[in-house]
């Protein structure tokens, strides 16, 4: 199969992964969390929200809906990366697709918990690793395949710790949405931990990530790095400090629905761009390792 077609499939797969994120968010945002109130079906003997659901159920129901079309993505997917010529990328491929149903398995026990809010964490938690997944295949879809490191190993190792961080970034934001308003549903139960203090842990991990992006940063420039890598490094640290702006704001005006959704966009956004950082420190298969001379040729008389 053409690459550029592989590439394409793997790209509507991310947008996919990470539409049905965002729109998550709104079913919680609108308190339809349990507008179909049990689960695989949305009522008990009917798979449709019924009118007594109202508005609530179509939301839930619709988003409920928006899984088929991700498993009908990340299927092509997998059938356009094992119709071509690239074995590098079928793991990714089927990580992709297998997600789904693990997934799905554990937004309905998330459903019959009543919107448990650890279950509520754990849902978004395993959308963040598929959407990195999603990333990683996309863009190593892009390159013949993955070569060599192309910057020193401490800045590999700083990469490394940055995609850490942000992962605990995105646990901590759970622990923070897990015991402030905004539940999904106003029967659904919280954490009982502080929202205040939950929110100044959070901060803090946030101040960690943009601390060692800003250093990653400044040593890449230092040492002259390749482009890719400069730009990855920039672009995430961007999204960085627009996802604190939001955060900021969103805490000091109270929470208003719009801007706790944004926010959970931009959580998607730091999920891709760090998946983004990670594949940039591998040059393409045909990449030398950093600090390697080329091999000298002599011609032929």
């Amino acid at each position: 199969m053409n690459p550029s077609v592989v590439s394409r499939v793997a790209l509507a797969n991310v947008v996919a992964n990470g539409v049905i994120v965002v729109t998550g968010g709104a079913v919680r945002l609108t308190g339809s969390g349990l507008g179909c109130p049990t689960w695989p079906e949305c009522t008990d003997g009917s798979i449709r929200p019924t009118p007594e659901l109202a508005g609530h159920g179509l939301i839930e129901f619709g988003n409920r809906l928006l899984t088929f079309v991700l498993v009908v993505v990340a299927f092509a997917t997998v059938l356009a990366v094992f119709a071509s010529v690239r074995r590098d990328l079928r793991r990714l491929a089927v990580l992709s697709l297998l997600g789904i149903p693990a997934q799905a398995l554990l937004g309905g026990v998330t459903v019959l918990t009543g919107l448990n809010p650890w279950t509520v964490a754990a849902h978004f938690l395993v959308s963040a690793v598929l959407v990195a997944i999603a990333t990683l295949l996309w863009l190593r879809s892009r390159e013949p395949g993955v070569g060599q490191l192309l910057v020193r190993r401490p800045f590999a190792l700083l990469v490394t710790g940055i995609a850490v961080t942000v992962a605990a970034v995105q646990v901590a934001g759970t622990v923070v949405t897990g015991s402030g308003p905004h539940s999904g549903d106003p029967e659904a139960g919280r954490t009982g931990l502080d929202p205040e203090l939950m929110s100044q842990l959070h901060a803090d991990v946030v101040f960690l990530l943009i601390g060692l992006t800003v250093a990653l940063l400044v040593g890449l420039h230092a040492t002259d790095s390749p482009g890719r890598v400069r730009r990855a490094a920039r672009d995430l640290l961007l999204v960085e400090l627009a996802q604190g702006l939001i955060g900021y704001v969103q805490y000091f005006t109270q929470l208003p629905a719009v801007l706790v959704l944004l926010h959970m966009a931009g959580a998607v956004l730091i999920t891709v761009y760090t998946a983004r950082l990670v594949w940039s420190v591998r040059g393409p298969a045909s990449e030398l390792p950093v600090g390697a001379a080329p091999v000298a040729t002599t011609a032929v008389r």
